[in-house]
């Protein structure tokens, strides 16, 4: 979602089918409330009997100081022991024999009897199995049957000797046992779990299949994953998304560093609107009328005529879009950056172009880990892309859809179905799913959009797609005070709430020209995942302002 993608004329407002539950109706509230009220209980009474469990567990028991739930007054930052913990997934055969100190998640517990019991931990996405045997003066009945009263998600610090099994282990990341002699709870997870990291990790083909055999497994909705998002961002395919996002980013940064781009921070409380139109939240200002910044354009802008040169931001924009689709949030991370231009906005394709190739290109070669975990729980093809960059004017795109059969008005813009079909046109005849198509009619571009010379109809501006949905959008800018002023007034912005703007141009201006791209919505597509509140930390929509 870019930064100004929007036409400044109007606000979306459209459904799409996105696993978004309507607001809910004061019976269905009453409903989900009283289910949240029977869980409590259940997770009240599950408590109470795992105390009084352990209570029995820890009665006379020599070895009584090697397990036990670990006092809050001792985690209260009380020492500095000195011990040293090693990563779950650093346990590998060469430590056979070595004695190691672990701290993870209580993934599973499966009891064998009453003397051995297996405890799968996690940590950071990986696993590693700990078995619990009785050994005379090591392990005791009680402290297996102490392993036993642990709630899945709980943390415990192991403490044991690797050990490596004869036969592979199936269902763990790491092909090591530890033989565990310490375990120790630091923090308990309520006894029942609102979901099951198991059930949230489950792929629509493991379901599916499990439906053909006449099984039936629990499918975790949209809406429930976001409101236990904490407990949903656990799975592996959610581990692995947000380490793509955040590779993204640092890789932004990286590329646009080497080229001379700075860094800035720009106001996310305005005066006036950035996009224009009516999506924007309004709000009082210790009196004054103001709003959440649309995007950072202005200030980006006003920061080159402040001789920056080159800048770029990571931020929040916000949109107050009544829109129910796939691919739109009211709040998303902006990725946008701006430029002098020397002789033609082409420069700044070219520095798209060679961005994101790096980015891509970064994926494939340094994440691949993380691309299975999330092809697993949700399949995808691997992203088609050039390195350079396909670029088709507008108007080459309106004659590639009319020679498919597609009427498209050459002076509007393209809607969600014709962008889809003009991405298969371009797939199967250039082989590449990544793309810029420039010289967009004036009429459906922001009104700081810089017009072709050639006619004014057109404009000296793009937009960027991967698998024929719209990531970015940019152009040059106006930069001449007089033509903005009037390019303003044209589209319906109160001129004198953007006066510090405009008047930003009266002394000596930069040609420029950039561009904003939605971090989410190219994690999204990169993945083929068919929501964007999948790439979204914490989404919010129309209907979400939790958690």
């Amino acid at each position: 979602m870019s930064s100004d993608e929007q036409t400044p004329s109007s606000t979306i407002s459209v459904v799409e089918n996105t696993d978004q539950a309507p607001e809910l109706s004061k019976k269905a509230a009453k409903k989900e409330a009283a289910k949240l009220e029977k869980l409590r209980k259940k997770q009240e009474a599950a408590a109470a009997a795992a105390a009084a469990a352990l209570a029995e567990a820890s009665i006379a028991d020599p070895l009584a100081d090697n397990y036990g739930d670990v006092p809050l007054i001792e985690l209260q930052s009380k020492v500095i022991s000195g011990r040293k913990w090693t990563e779950v997934k650093s346990l590998f055969s060469d430590l056979k024999d070595s004695e190691v100190l672990i701290r993870g998640r209580v993934q599973a517990i499966r009891a064998v009897s009453k003397k051995m019991t297996f405890v799968v931990v996690r940590e950071a996405g990986f696993t590693v199995q700990c078995v619990l045997m009785v050994v005379k003066e090591k392990v005791s009945e009680q402290m297996v049957k102490f392993a036993n009263t642990l709630s899945r998600e709980s943390i415990v610090d192991i403490f044991g000797v690797v050990s490596v099994p004869n036969e592979a282990i199936k269902g763990t990341s790491q092909q090591v046992e530890i033989q565990v002699r310490k375990i120790y709870c630091i923090n308990r997870a309520v006894p029942t779990l609102p979901i099951n990291i198991e059930d949230a990790a489950r792929s629509e083909a493991e379901i599916e299949e499990a439906l053909k055999d006449g099984k039936q497994l629990v499918r975790v909705n949209q809406d429930t994953r976001l409101n236990f998002r904490v407990l949903d961002l656990r799975t592996p395919a959610n581990q692995a998304i947000f380490h793509l996002s955040s590779e993204v980013e640092h890789i932004f940064r990286v590329f646009l560093r080497s080229e001379g781009f700075r860094g800035i921070h720009t106001p996310k409380l305005m005066g006036g609107t950035s996009e224009g139109g009516a999506a924007v939240f309004r709000l009082d200002y210790k009196g004054q009328p103001a709003c959440l910044a649309q995007s950072p354009q202005l200030h980006k802008q006003m920061s080159i005529s402040g001789d920056f040169r080159r800048v770029f931001e990571v931020g929040p924009v916000f949109r107050a879009e009544d829109s129910f689709t796939h691919r739109h949030l009211c709040e998303f991370t902006g990725l946008d950056a701006e430029m002098e231009i020397k002789e033609h906005y082409s420069e700044v394709m070219d520095i798209i172009d060679r961005l994101f190739v790096a980015i891509f290109d970064h994926l494939n070669e340094n994440c691949k880990g993380e691309l299975e975990a999330v092809s697993r729980q949700y399949p995808f093809q691997p992203l088609k892309y050039l390195q350079k960059t396909l670029q088709l004017t507008f108007q080459e795109g309106v004659q590639m859809l009319k020679e498919a059969g597609i009427e498209v008005d050459p002076y509007g813009d393209l809607n969600t179905e014709t962008e889809r079909k003009l991405g298969e046109l371009v797939r199967d005849k250039y082989d590449t799913e990544f793309y810029i198509l420039h010289r967009y009619p004036l009429a459906v571009r922001p009104f700081y959009t810089m017009p072709c010379y050639d006619d004014p109809l057109y404009s000296n501006s793009f937009d960027v797609f991967i698998r024929g949905e719209e990531i970015i959008s940019g152009a040059q800018r106006v930069h001449d005070p007089e033509f903005l002023t009037k390019r303003a007034e044209a589209c319906g912005i109160e001129v004198k709430t953007i006066a510090t703007y405009i008047d930003s141009f009266k002394y000596g201006a930069w040609p420029h020209g950039g561009f904003g791209v939605g971090l989410e919505r190219v994690v999204m597509l990169f993945c083929n995942l068919n929501n964007i509140r999948k790439t979204s930390l914490y989404p919010r929509d129309p209907q979400r302002l939790a958690p």
